[in-house]
């Protein structure tokens, strides 16, 4: 994705000449971006302003540039042109700046986080989506507490590195890794879960790194990935599926990958016509990648009689990775390559801490 729309203003802390501490921070849209007008009508948020909407940022000791690399978007209009991008932009900044600070809706935030860090190869520094329930320009807002918290996480270093050299999402004061993560609430400040990981950071009087469970940098040269593909689906299992319009699915010449989400611990119908729309996928080359429809937990591909034909026919077993996680684990692995064998070892592994080990 080209972007003609590239703004950006440098934010003035008491920083000066000696910061603690460089961010770049990325402003997408979403409601932590928007404000109320003399009306009380919500509008987006003149962000050279934004001083007066959180004058707490003068006190801190950073440099601050915030750039809005491409018109805001509701973040439902997210999608892989613009994680590519945030890649790029990413890419481009990455030896000015010592940590980066994604503004984002809500709703795809955690599929956000997850293809960034599929496309953010080898990361050494604090790439931190963040976004709010209610705007910022709202008294009752939660969005100055969601971006203090986020600027303070990216800015935290341990023996001079970066504390926290990942993708993640901060929000009500905890930090979860960013694709082990799922938006479970609209209606409250808790948001985002992480069922089936531990929270990386408590954000209290303190903030309480989970040291244990960060990922470790190697190290690699940082390395940013340009190619996703979106010729990919998502089939529930339910009961009583139509054969004639899953059949059609499946067998859309187009189709390189599919997510099952299947029940429990990975079981499926027993339906002969499923297994055989199934079989003849995996032998065009499609992907398919079975995960739980739960949100705890992970699934056992063939402990029980009703999966255990999924390996027979080449189904990928998705352990415990999030729906989000595994769309666009999906995404990235068909893009890098043409070559289904290729394609089906490199899903198997863990690239990122997106899944546990078997």
């Amino acid at each position: 994705m080209q972007s003609d729309y590239y703004q950006y203003f440098d934010l003035i802390t008491a920083g000066g000449a000696q910061p603690e501490s460089s961010i770049l921070l990325i402003y997408t849209g979403g409601t932590i971006g928007m404000d109320t007008d003399e009306n009380g009508v919500l509008v987006p948020l003149d962000f050279e302003r934004i001083m007066d909407k959180l004058p707490e940022l003068r006190r801190f000791r950073y440099r601050l540039r915030l750039i809005a690399p491409f018109v805001p978007l509701d973040s439902s209009d997210m999608g892989t042109a613009e994680w590519l991008l945030l890649a790029e932009v990413i890419r481009a900044h990455y030896a000015e700046f010592d940590a980066f600070v994604i503004l984002h809706g809500t709703d795809t935030m955690a599929f956000t986080a997850s293809a960034l860090s599929f496309l953010l190869e080898n990361l050494k520094k604090p790439v931190i989506l963040t976004g709010s329930q209610i705007p910022i320009g709202a008294s009752r807002t939660d969005a100055r507490e969601n971006f203090i918290s986020a600027l303070e996480v990216a800015a935290s270093r341990t023996n001079g590195q970066a504390t926290v050299p990942e993708v993640c999402i901060c929000f009500s004061n905890v930090l979860l890794r960013g694709n082990r993560s799922s938006k479970v609430a609209t209606s409250n400040f808790t948001a985002f879960a992480s069922e089936n990981y531990p929270s990386l950071a408590q954000i209290g009087i303190q903030l309480d790194f989970n040291k244990s469970h960060i990922i470790k940098p190697n190290s690699l040269p940082f390395l940013v990935h340009t190619r996703m593909d979106n010729r990919v689906t998502i089939l529930k299992m339910f009961p009583s599926m139509m054969p004639d319009l899953v059949k059609a699915r499946l067998s859309n010449p187009a189709l390189r990958g599919v997510v099952l989400e299947s029940y429990g611990s990975g079981n499926f119908p027993t339906s002969p016509w499923l297994v055989a729309a199934m079989q003849e996928a995996t032998e065009r080359g499609v992907l398919l990648l079975n995960i739980s429809q739960c949100s705890g937990g992970a699934i056992s591909q063939g402990r029980y009689a009703t999966s255990s034909q999924l390996n027979r026919i080449g189904v990928v077993s998705g352990r415990d990775l999030t729906t989000e996680a595994a769309i666009t684990k999906m995404m990235f692995v068909l893009g890098q390559s043409e070559n289904s064998h290729q394609n089906r070892q490199l899903l198997e592994q863990v690239l990122c801490g997106e899944m546990s080990e078997n």
